[in-house]
């Protein structure tokens, strides 16, 4: 009975049974409780441990259901056999992994072309239309929902894309799901097995893994966009285009060029145009740039859109408008899918642009982006000259040339990030090399606050050693 002294404290906050149970159990596996020992009765272990039968009935009950201990009938029970487990008890173990303690912002700075403005977001509003959804039995939403995504969003989705991109096109057409990652593969699918993909260099960095297995074919861009007469020297079927604002340098598909494109797509039964429309909701510049899909009178545009910079990034909802000609191929091919964006938050979007609070959201926060792109701008202009700026006619990202030659990019990124201020070089973004005159870098400024956009600035340069013009527009840090 000695080796079933077990230390319990009546006044800890851990169950006396548990505690029961963890010494009995550290007791087998260190071999101080040999195998086919038989263990006192039940009523015995309570009366010499001053505890109650049902602490050491729960005690029992575990070590029995984890295969510590038998039970045989009338007779008691046993210690088992264990095999010697393969790995080190949790509590001794050092991890090798480093993980993120929390998710705060490790640069004072961050110019990613990604980051939206957070602070304007209408939590009210989006908490309301959450609120109102589950305050509400919609029982119907438990069930999965329809494949193309939700016929009430659908129809939100089809109306703004005519009245903002000049798209006409019904809720049939449209296919809903997490992201761009998501629904490009299956539009691939949709169109040939055996079909080569031409991609934007630079481009979106993401697609080329997306499909790299295909050996995605790189074809340059200058200041008119996409370079079509490159394209038709390739054996491309598909080209995928972001043709309204160019990722990452910002130029817009010239009128000439969309019509080539169109033709090209034109001449072959199985080629396909996907259309991008990467920030078109933010144009500083000028009108709209309508979209190419609008201009398809040979459904060879497959338009492909997401909520991530208009709304939020987390949202985690793209969609893309199927020409009426691939809509039975979709139904046959990918008739067994689930849409896998979540119903509830289909329908809180549904209703939040049905009530006109979307349109709302976007007049705002194209203000809030141009003030922040003006302010931007201007702080590079009037500050340091010699900065060359492009791809400022919208977005939320411009490209600055650097004029210094003695440090690569990768090198200028890391003085900045040791500084505290994260900056993306152009090459991130490139299929395949190009080589540029100076540096060049990606400015994204959706999520830094517009008073600290100027002092960022100069921080950046500072560290960049790029002297400041201090005659035009003295601005304060």
């Amino acid at each position: 009975m000695d080796m079933l002294i077990f230390k319990l404290e009546k006044n800890s906050k851990k169950p006396l049974y548990e505690q029961l149970y963890i010494g009995m159990k550290d007791a087998i596996i260190t071999k101080q409780l040999e195998v086919g020992t038989k263990l006192p009765s039940k009523r015995k272990l309570a009366d010499f441990l001053n505890i109650s039968q049902t602490t050491v009935e729960i005690a029992y009950g575990q070590l029995l259901a984890e295969g510590y201990i038998a039970s045989k009938p009338r007779i008691g029970f046993f210690v088992e056999e264990i095999d010697e487990l393969p790995f080190i008890e949790s509590k001794q173990v050092k991890s090798q992994v480093k993980v993120r303690s929390n998710l705060s912002e490790p640069f004072k700075y961050n110019f990613h072309p990604g980051k939206i403005d957070t602070e304007s977001f209408p939590f009210a509003i989006w908490r309301k239309y959450a609120k109102d959804l589950f305050d509400y039995p919609s029982k119907e939403y438990l069930q999965v929902g329809e494949a193309q995504g939700e016929y009430e969003l659908r129809v939100e989705i089809a109306n703004y894309l005519y009245q903002s991109r000049g798209i006409i096109c019904n809720p049939e057409q449209i296919v809903i799901g997490s992201g761009t990652e998501q629904l490009l593969p299956m539009i691939l699918r949709l169109i040939e097995m055996n079909s080569k993909i031409a991609l934007e260099n630079p481009g979106y960095s993401a697609i080329p893994r997306i499909h790299l297995a295909n050996k995605a074919l790189p074809v340059g861009v200058d200041e008119d966009g996409l370079i079509v007469d490159e394209l038709e020297q390739t054996d491309a079927n598909i080209v995928y285009i972001t043709p309204s604002h160019q990722f990452p340098t910002g130029a817009v598909l010239s009128a000439a060029r969309r019509t080539q494109l169109l033709n090209w797509a034109s001449k072959a039964e199985n080629r396909y145009i996907i259309e991008d429309d990467y920030d078109s909701e933010f144009r500083y510049i000028g009108k709209p740039i309508p979209a190419l899909q609008g201009m398809d009178q040979n459904e060879k545009v497959i338009y492909l859109s997401t909520f991530t910079k208009s709304l939020m990034p987390s949202l985690r909802v793209a969609y893309f408008v199927l020409p009426p000609s691939l809509l039975q191929n979709y139904q046959e091919i990918f008739s067994y899918y689930s849409a896998t964006v979540p119903r509830f938050d289909q329908h809180i979007l549904a209703n939040f642009m049905k009530d006109g609070h979307f349109s709302k959201h976007l007049n705002r926060m194209r203000k809030i982006y141009r003030k922040k792109h003006d302010k931007l701008t201007n702080t590079l202009t009037n500050s340091y000259p010699a900065i060359a700026i492009t791809g400022d006619h919208a977005g939320m990202h411009i490209l600055i040339s650097v004029p210094i030659n003695h440090h690569s990019e990768q090198e200028l990124k890391k003085l900045a990030n040791e500084n505290g201020i994260a900056v993306y070089p152009v090459s991130d973004y490139l299929l395949k090399p190009i080589e540029y005159a100076q540096p060049t870098f990606l400015l994204g400024f959706g999520g830094i606050a517009l008073d600290d956009i100027e002092p960022a600035i100069h921080e950046l340069m500072r560290c960049w050693s790029v002297k400041r013009n201090q005659k035009k527009g003295k601005s304060h840090d």
